[in-house]
């Protein structure tokens, strides 16, 4: 059937497309709000218009109006882009024009159009990008452009360039799509309208906000159509969760429910033979699990050796991309791959085991909703435990870490590829102690200000990781200069005196991390007659790059929306700073206890004799929170951040 594109004509009350009357006319006296002066350029219309096959593959008309106001707005729409996947579409820009103030039109040639690679880093899988140069554009000028598409979104198995096979959907006869309602610059007008086969039941949900919704039947199709009006840019919030949490977006889609795509997982990967084992992987794993004797213990060492050595490298290799992993022998040739091959390879790995285990779908970055619409980008392994329990792993994001999991991704949703099916999981918060990092320190102050003494910062898990990083991924050349960086960061006066990181600190598994340095910084406390002013040690910039809840904004007094930390973490700081003869701490010792649910804090300053000693404790409990868990954060974030305030000691 073909695509009825009379939405923009209703939308906007204009006459013939071919008229040379400006068509957008009606909407000048609307544009002169204030809410829109400030804008390079107002959106008069973004339509996208769906017909649907009994195969599942959908025909798209897009259509835009974008109305330019300012020089900026011209720099900013010059070049008309739209990215697209040769492997499981097709795009072309099907009529663009620009209309002028003064009532005329220019026609834009679509012969014209450039089709480049697009843009890519690591997944190299041939994506393109159509682009198109508008000339002469001026301000007050309103592009209009259709754009015709089409395909699905994710790919299975290649095809012919003729074959018009490549864009039916994996799950054949079935559809689903993810819209995004949010905008970037106002928008008068926003429609998605799809038309469906009598047959086909469609399910749908609009999340985070409201939209005008209809059902209608139409030369024989069931038709749904969802708008809205004056859609202003959505306001993000410092730290916020992912857009597709918290701002509006409608998911549609006729699977019945995540079961029925568990099970069609399973079946193609098994049908396609992804984990067929090799004898040269098979030797590998043997080699691997030899005196092994607990399955946690074979698991691991599978895991990490997986994890540690294939590389993340994606290049298009037509048939077998999107749902389908490509198979071991590819995978275990090749020693690189996306995180679908690197799953890939774990499964096999743990069913030449002996192991019973399957590939899982899951979101990075957002959760999935109810509606079985595919909103995955991300592939993970489960393993079926002796206790009949589905356990996740993640090769992908454990190289040369001492976790299975990635608790990087705490509470995300997955979905197992099991033949009898599964329903969506998620995977659990990891306790803040299982990512403890701990800075000790024992310093002494001179009557100078020069501060001597040694640290030792320890760290396991996600914590573990991030310190680590250098042994195992860096140069050996750089590993003392990256230590002394500390030290630069905390005064560029300090000298790193020594440091020991062990014998073999790339051997992430051996035991958690545990660095010890000994220093002088001349100058490090400020001095005056009598005085001395400070910061103390463990406090002032030492090692934050593993303290990633200081980027967390805490201004913010309130937040409507959820937010983001790397991780749940336990940071325990303490120092003993020995002072010059005579010199005492100024004002009251300082004592703040908080005890949240989200997130807790405990801390003591205080004058101990000749010592000043130090010692907090911050304990964050998740890595997404919900707005509701803003005080608790906040508040023990910055008490962690006063106890880092300057220090007054005087004689």
């Amino acid at each position: 059937m073909k695509i009825k594109v009379f939405l923009l004509f209703a939308s906007l009350f204009i006459s013939s497309a071919g008229s040379q009357a400006n068509p957008f006319a009606n909407y000048k006296e609307m544009l002169k709000s204030d809410k829109y002066s400030d804008y390079a350029s107002v959106t008069l219309l973004d339509s996208t218009n769906v017909s649907v096959q009994p195969t599942g593959q959908g025909a798209f008309s897009i259509v835009k109006a974008i109305k330019v106001q300012t020089l900026k707005g011209v720099m900013t729409n010059r070049v008309l882009k739209y990215d697209y996947d040769p492997l499981t579409a097709a795009a072309k820009f099907k009529v663009v024009r620009i209309y002028h103030e003064d009532g005329t039109y220019t026609e834009v040639d679509v012969n014209k159009t450039c089709d480049y690679a697009a843009p890519a880093r690591m997944i190299y899988w041939g994506a393109r990008q159509i682009m198109l140069q508008l000339d002469n554009l001026k301000p007050r000028d309103v592009i209009y452009y259709e754009i015709d598409k089409k395909g699905f979104t994710y790919a299975l198995l290649g095809a012919g360039e003729d074959d018009d096979s490549r864009f039916i959907p994996p799950m054949r006869g079935q559809f689903y799509d993810i819209v995004p309602f949010w905008v970037s610059e106002p928008t008068l007008r926003k429609v998605y309208r799809v038309g469906m086969p009598m047959e086909k039941e469609l399910q749908f949900q609009f999340y985070q906000g409201e939209c005008s919704s209809s059902m209608r039947y139409d030369d024989g199709r069931k038709v749904y159509t969802f708008t809205m009006d004056d859609v202003m840019p959505f306001e993000k919030e410092p730290n916020m969760v992912d857009l597709f949490d918290a701002a509006p977006k409608l998911m549609m889609s006729t699977t019945p429910d995540w079961m029925e795509k568990s099970r069609w997982f399973n079946k193609v990967n098994e049908d396609y033979g992804s984990f067929e084992a090799i004898p040269e992987a098979q030797k590998k794993v043997d080699e691997l699990i030899k005196g092994k004797k607990s399955e946690m213990e074979k698991i691991a060492v599978l895991t990490h050796w997986v994890a540690d050595n294939i590389r993340y490298a994606g290049i298009t290799m037509g048939k077998g991309e999107g749902f389908t992993l490509h198979n071991l022998k590819m995978n275990y040739t090749d020693r690189c791959g996306v995180c679908k091959d690197i799953a890939g390879t774990l499964v096999a790995f743990l069913r030449m085991a002996g192991f019973e285990a399957y590939p899982a779908m899951t979101m990075a970055g957002s959760r999935v909703e109810s509606i079985p619409a595919d909103h995955f980008n991300h592939c993970v392994a489960v393993v079926k435990l002796s206790n009949g329990t589905l356990m996740p792993l993640d090769p992908t994001w454990v190289p040369f870490c001492r976790e299975l999991w990635s608790s990087a991704e705490q509470q995300q949703n997955y979905l197992p590829g099991i033949p009898e099916g599964s329903d969506l999981c998620v995977t659990p918060v990891s306790a803040p102690e299982n990512h403890y990092v701990r800075i000790k320190a024992e310093n002494r102050l001179k009557s100078d200000g020069t501060l001597v003494g040694k640290f030792t910062i320890s760290a396991e898990g996600q914590s573990d990781s991030n310190i680590r990083r250098i042994f195992t991924t860096g140069f050996q050349s750089e590993w003392r200069n990256t230590m002394e960086k500390q030290l630069l960061s905390v005064s560029p006066k300090a000298v790193m005196k020594s440091v020991d990181y062990g014998r073999s600190p790339k051997d992430y598994q051996k035991a958690p991390i545990s660095i010890t340095f000994t220093y002088e910084i001349p100058e490090y406390a400020m001095t005056g007659d009598g005085e001395l002013i400070f910061k103390p040690f463990v406090m002032n910039n030492l090692y934050t790059q593993v303290l990633t809840f200081l980027r967390v904004n805490t201004d913010l007094k309130d937040r409507k929306y959820g937010f983001k930390d790397s991780c749940s973490r336990l940071v325990e700081v303490k120092e003993k700073l020995s002072l010059p003869s005579g010199y005492k701490m100024l004002g009251d010792e300082k004592h703040v206890n908080i005890d949240g649910k989200a997130a807790d804090f405990d801390g003591i300053l205080k004058q101990d004799g000749g010592k000043i000693l130090l010692d907090t404790r911050l304990s964050l409990y998740k890595r997404v929170y919900s707005a509701e868990d803003w005080d608790d954060f906040r508040n023990s974030v910055n008490a962690y951040k006063s106890f880092g305030e300057y220090i007054v000691v005087r004689k």
